[in-house]
């Protein structure tokens, strides 16, 4: 018997099955060799939401949630957030390593080159509603790039994947700013290449009437941190959702759209608005205790604490943290802050959430954060889609990629009738 193996005996028929361990799993399809008889489909396991199923090998992202690590590409998420820029991260999750000098001015300018959209584009985000949800014209503008570049479902050719890929990265955070202008009701405002990726899209929000908007360094410093903080996540719904449509070999828009989709959903990129609906619910921080002890007997959720993943505490969120109180030297204390604060602090101290692990996470101040940078709630998760659609094609390519991978078809357990006559209307009962 082989040491890397796992010895499975059915009591069902007493038949003993060894099945190789490769890095600390077992292949799910060898389960097929345990059989009740030759008719048998083999055995199956049941795993709702994969809690416990890898689908995929990965070198993108690694995150321990017992030991609260994040690393890009063996990078910690720490170091990148202190000493790095989005469009650094960026070329670093998709290629591997860190640019050189030549490389990151060659990267940001290629990126430059394909911030513009298409006039038509801009018709279809016109054709709107006035009060359209933001991320609905997000998804729905990004699908439609699509039709746009038709070549983009040639995904093999390396030249042509490596153009969509510009394409995505450069015109993602235009787009943003026209479905913000649009719920505004203000002209939409043209790329300005001459300046940063950051600053080019608080530019393309906040300008009026000049070709510069008057916009506070940290606002900059702010949204490149938490672009890189959200850049990627592993295989979280939005990026499963990126693989599985990918995987049909559809163009990359479509499958973009997918993802954004995903993260459209309350549980998702709506997180962090959850958290300031609970600060607004809440209302004053004398009220806090009673609260809490709402949430402690099962009357309410303390939003923005816990994680699928982290189980000790979100790296981000120290990060994130920090960067609150620099934001908030310049924009002034939101009473909501006070509120968050005293939710911390009782809750790290409160025996009920240490036992169950709740600490706060990248959701609780990052919404705060926003609101302090004037951005609309329903807007929070366009803020999140514009770095994640990095990490997205990132998957993308690298599932593509993967020998491994086939078209996503998973199994089911099926509890239904068995066949059955069809039954003529005036028949039935």
């Amino acid at each position: 018997m082989a040491n890397e193996s796992l010895t499975i005996t059915d009591n069902r028929t007493g038949k003993s099955y060894d099945l190789p361990i490769t890095y600390g799993t077992i292949h799910a399809t060898d389960l097929r060799k345990i059989k009740m008889n030759d008719d048998d489909f083999g055995m199956m396991t049941y795993d709702p939401a994969f809690m416990n199923t890898a689908s995929c090998k990965s070198t993108v992202t690694f995150i321990d949630g017992d030991k609260g690590i994040l690393r890009y590409r063996g990078y910690p998420i720490e170091q990148l957030a202190e000493k790095s820029n989005y469009l650094e991260v960026t070329y670093l999750l998709l290629y591997g390593n860190l640019p050189t000098k030549e490389q990151l001015t060659a990267w940001e300018d290629s990126i430059k080159l394909h911030t513009y959209i298409h006039e038509n584009v801009k018709k279809l985000m016109e054709g709107f509603r006035y009060d359209a949800h933001p991320m609905g014209m997000f998804i729905s503008t990004v699908a439609a790039l699509s039709t746009f570049y038709p070549e983009a479902n040639k995904i093999f050719d390396p030249e042509i994947r490596q153009k969509q890929i510009l394409r995505l990265i450069g015109k993602v955070p235009t787009i943003a700013a026209f479905s913000y202008r649009h719920i505004k009701g203000m002209p939409y405002v043209y790329p300005n290449n001459s300046d940063s990726f950051i600053q080019n899209f608080l530019n393309m929000m906040y300008s009026i009437g000049t070709p510069h908007s008057e916009i506070p360094p940290i606002f900059e410093k702010a949204l490149n941190i938490l672009f890189i903080l959200h850049a990627d996540h592993e295989q979280n719904c939005s990026t499963s959702a990126m693989r599985s449509v990918g995987s049909s070999h559809v163009d990359p828009y479509s499958a973009t759209a997918a993802a954004a989709a995903a993260l459209y959903g309350p549980l998702h990129g709506g997180a962090n608005e959850a958290v300031l609906r609970m600060l607004d619910h809440i209302g004053n921080i004398k009220e806090v205790p009673a609260f809490i002890e709402k949430v402690k007997n099962g009357e309410g959720r303390l939003m923005g604490f816990g994680h699928r993943v982290y189980k000790n505490f979100d790296p981000r969120a120290t990060v994130i943290k920090n960067l609150a109180n620099e934001v908030f030297k310049v924009t002034g204390v939101d009473p909501k802050l006070e509120i968050a604060l005293e939710l911390e602090r009782i809750a790290l101290h409160d025996e009920y959430f240490i036992k169950r692990k709740l600490y706060p996470n990248v959701d609780f101040y990052s919404g705060l954060i926003y609101k302090a940078m004037r951005f609309p709630v329903e807007f929070f998760p366009v803020l999140f889609a514009i770095p994640r659609t990095s990490g997205w094609i990132t998957h993308w390519q690298e599932m593509l990629l993967d020998e491994d991978q086939k078209i996503a078809r998973p199994r089911q357990i099926y509890l239904g009738h068995d066949s059955r006559d069809y039954v003529p209307i005036e028949k039935r009962k």
